[in-house]
């Protein structure tokens, strides 16, 4: 089960209903090479191609649901979340992988998930939870784990990472946090952080959205099954 938050103004379900950009053509292989050693066999990895695949997978599948302008777009993804994951998984078995390895590793499986990949979330919580036994105070993966938490209806359990995310500076986290004390029924914490968040990025206009529908009664908070 999943949160969902509904806006009821004439607005935001216009934006909803507008489709998503196209989703880019990728060669998901090129991130790995591979290269024999007299040690063994030795890993590379195109972090600089790795990230702008998952910048473009993010625009569309870092929520849920997931949105693409096309059915065949959706399916394309997903093949590359699947190959990146596997590829990801190849490298982070080694038991002192990099963090930012452990990350983009996490956020792909995090994604995977909401593109109803089987074990992907099961998968993703175990990398964040290695990454932060290893990394406890990094602000990007406190934040990742937090907005993955609470995407798997752990709502509750995301607010310290969320918390310690925006402490160290990850101002998204403010808006996270809104969104979350919103689900838990919270509409006066919710508002205290989107108030805090909109100060902080005042060119956002889905947050100055959000704050006035909560304060005219035009947000409902429903679960939704995958």
């Amino acid at each position: 089960m999943r949160f969902f938050f509904t806006l009821l103004l004439a607005a935001a379900c216009a934006s909803s209903s507008a489709w998503a950009a196209p989703y880019g053509n990728y060669d998901a292989r090129r991130i790995l090479s591979v290269s024999d050693t007299p040690t063994g066999k030795r890993h590379g990895i195109d972090l600089q191609y790795l990230d702008s695949m998952l910048a473009d997978i993010a625009s569309h599948a870092r929520n849920y649901p997931p949105v693409f302008d096309s059915d065949a777009d959706r399916q394309r993804a997903t093949r590359d979340i699947a190959t990146l994951a596997g590829m990801l998984g190849l490298l982070t078995q080694d038991a002192g992988a990099h963090p930012e390895i452990l990350l983009r590793a996490a956020t792909v499986n995090s994604y995977g998930h909401n593109l109803h990949i089987n074990g992907a979330a099961e998968k993703a919580n175990a990398l964040f939870q290695r990454l932060l036994a290893a990394a406890p105070d990094h602000p990007r993966s406190n934040h990742a784990y937090g907005v993955f938490l609470a995407g798997v209806a752990r709502s509750a359990e995301s607010l310290p990472y969320l918390e310690k995310a925006l402490a160290a500076g990850i101002a998204d986290a403010g808006y996270a946090l809104g969104l979350v004390h919103l689900g838990l029924g919270d509409q006066a914490r919710a508002l205290q952080y989107l108030e805090s968040y909109k100060a902080r990025a005042p060119a956002d206009p889905q947050v100055a959205a959000l704050i006035e529908a909560i304060r005219s009664g035009k947000v409902t908070v429903r679960r939704e099954s995958k």
